[in-house]
């Protein structure tokens, strides 16, 4: 029989005893939380949602706004200690996504806000608790009506620390990973693979930490007690806003950033980035995609003291990830570091056979005794983790050294006449061109060769470029069956909360047009 996971107290408890004045996290433009006010508030509320009804094992739902971070923090850390599950909404969802995930998830309560209770009309959890735009006060007229009760409302007197029991086994959080459209797909997350990082002891620096991604994201989630467990205070951007991250960093001087890879691109273009202070940077963590190589150099450049690195990990793979040691980021460019003991990581052929050093295979993680699942779904689960192996769906190489290089997904393979194309190889090369802001590089139909590429591109603004001086540019670097042939022009790429590229979207977007040309044999310009 599995011991009772030993929270006496937990970390947000013993950081509020020992530092409980002390800021510890600030939505940039907005309100902060010190350590105390967040372990009080967090108690309230799980006493409060104790209350209601909500038991041990509960799934409760947290359906806010990136600008309502600071109850978002507060719900997280009073689901766990009322020893309930805590499920993460995108905001984004439409009522019906939100009835599905509902519903699969079979969430007995969920925490929203009053702009957002209209889509849950057409289902509803037992428990429905509302946050009005003010956070403070009673909800307006009409929001009661699907009997949901105010944030201010729920919050219990009993200001007492308390974390009802759990075992080492029980679920801790379910992260839907990409349950917007068709079947949700969640992973697993239980206490006893929850994070990497143990409780440990108080060591309070007051630097800080910055970061722009949602809460509801596997990257945000991560962010709500990682700083505390370094000694850092939370700094969080609700919207990221180039000219605002530049502001926030001179007058913060946060020790640590993370960023994704479209953020990263938004900063290099800002008139601002060659003369902004960012010397108080000596971690720029880039993660979530494959950041360009020339990106990494820049931001290096700006940030010479710092450890700039674009790190690998992904929800189904928990604490598993790489990291890139000093110095070594601009030597390897396109690598995404080294995997981080006990994790694992292996590149295998379409057999499972391991790889030579530097040949392209699936690539596969794990760290042995911390597996995930997807929640109520066996069938996914042993088809995403064979033999303690996460099958990741990348493609990948690692060289002599150990070092890992991603470069695509298996799904987005072009085969273009009979040659295997790694998009990610080409649009890296095309974002050479100084007038490309960013590029997706996607495989449409074509009668004679299969596939053919079509490389979807926005332009930095002010500056110009025709497709046939990308098709020239590109052919400079790389063979000619790697080089597009088909180029469209838009304003941006469509991202998910993550910053990761939707490339189904731009291939549904631009389907009418390449049918036509697979039909005719022939390639629109």
């Amino acid at each position: 029989m599995s011991r009772p996971l030993q929270l006496p107290p937990e970390q947000l408890h013993a950081v509020a005893l020992a530092y409980g004045h002390e800021t510890a996290y600030t939505v940039v433009g907005g309100s902060s939380l010190t350590f105390e006010q967040w372990d009080t508030d967090a108690t309230r509320l799980a006493r409060g949602l104790i209350d209601a009804g909500v038991g041990p094992g509960d799934r409760v739902a947290i359906h806010l706004e990136p600008v309502h971070a600071l109850q978002w923090v507060t719900s997280y850390s009073a689901i766990h200690r009322a020893g309930a599950v805590a499920v993460p909404f995108n905001p984004q969802l439409a009522a019906p996504e939100v009835e599905r995930m509902l519903a699969h998830s079979g969430a007995a309560a969920a925490i929203t806000e009053v702009a957002l209770l209209p889509r849950y009309e057409g289902r509803r959890p037992a428990v429905l608790v509302a946050v009005p735009e003010g956070v403070e006060g009673p909800l307006p007229e009409g929001a009661s009506d699907l009997g949901a009760v105010a944030w201010s409302d729920i919050l219990s007197t009993d200001t007492g620390y308390l974390q009802v029991p759990r075992e080492p086994g029980d679920l801790a959080d379910i992260l839907y990973t990409s349950g917007t459209t068709g079947d949700p797909k969640a992973v697993a997350i239980r206490h006893d693979n929850y994070s990497l990082m143990p409780f440990t002891e108080p060591n309070w620096s007051g630097g800080a930490w910055m970061h722009a991604s949602p809460p509801y994201t596997f990257a945000g989630i991560a962010f709500v007690y990682t700083p505390m467990k370094l000694g850092l205070r939370a700094l969080f951007m609700p919207k990221f806003d180039a000219g605002t991250w530049l502001d926030t960093v001179e007058a913060e001087r946060p020790g640590s950033v993370f960023l994704v890879p479209a953020m990263a691109n938004l900063l290099l273009e800002h008139p601002r980035f060659d003369e902004a202070d960012l010397t108080s940077v000596q971690l720029c963590s880039v993660g979530s995609a494959p950041l360009a190589p020339f990106v990494l150099e820049r931001l290096q450049d700006r940030m010479p003291t710092a450890l700039v690195s674009n790190n690998y990990g992904m929800t189904e793979a928990g604490s598993v990830y790489c990291l890139m040691p000093p110095g070594e980021a601009v030597k390897r460019p396109g690598s995404v570091g080294k995997p981080v003991p006990p994790a694992e990581i292996l590149c295998v052929d379409d057999d499972g056979v391991p790889m030579p050093s530097g040949e392209v295979g699936n690539v596969r993680m794990r760290i042995p005794g911390r597996p995930r699942e997807y929640y109520g779904d066996p069938d996914a689960s042993s088809r995403t983790w064979v033999d303690g192996w996460l099958i990741t769906g990348d493609l990948g190489r690692v060289d002599d050294d150990g070092y890992l290089y991603i470069v695509g997904r298996t799904k987005d393979v072009i085969i273009r006449g009979g040659n295997n194309i790694f998009p990610t190889d080409v649009e890296h090369v095309i974002e050479l061109h100084p007038a490309v802001r960013e590029v997706a590089v996607v495989g449409i139909p074509h009668a004679v060769l299969g596939e053919d590429l079509l490389a979807v591109v926005a332009l930095r603004p002010d500056h110009k470029a025709s497709a046939d001086e990308l098709s020239e540019h590109t052919a400079e670097r790389l063979a000619r069956y790697k080089v597009p042939r088909r180029w469209e022009f838009v304003d941006a790429l469509p991202r998910n909360a993550t910053g990761k590229v939707v490339k189904e979207r731009l291939r549904q977007q631009f389907a009418d047009s390449s049918e036509e040309a697979a039909a005719s044999g022939g390639t629109p310009r």
